[in-house]
């Protein structure tokens, strides 16, 4: 069984162009024991100010600009709320 996407959101205003992507595994896995698979990336002018994923091979973590740092993931709810709140104070989204 493949994953299943869950939602997909893309939007822009001015420069700033945020993208959410985010998928249910078919089962948990060591690296995604929350059966979850996201991609969130908040850019402005081609520049990546916000991304959240869980690749294989480096689990839950988040990069600031070109700073990277493990992501204590808690739930999806907690995940999309963290990263709302990081694109309101590091790009002036507005949702």
């Amino acid at each position: 069984m493949k994953a299943r996407q869950l939602f997909r959101y893309k939007g822009r205003q001015e420069e700033v162009i945020v993208e959410m992507v985010v998928w249910a595994l078919p089962a948990a896995t060591t690296e995604r024991p929350h059966s979850i698979k996201y991609r969130l990336y908040c850019g402005r002018a081609g520049k990546c100010l916000i991304r959240y994923d869980n690749e294989s091979g480096k689990g839950d973590h988040r990069h600031y600009a070109d700073h990277e740092q493990a992501y204590p993931f808690k739930s999806l709810d907690e995940l999309l709320a963290d990263f709302r709140d990081d694109c309101v104070r590091l790009a002036g989204w507005r949702w």
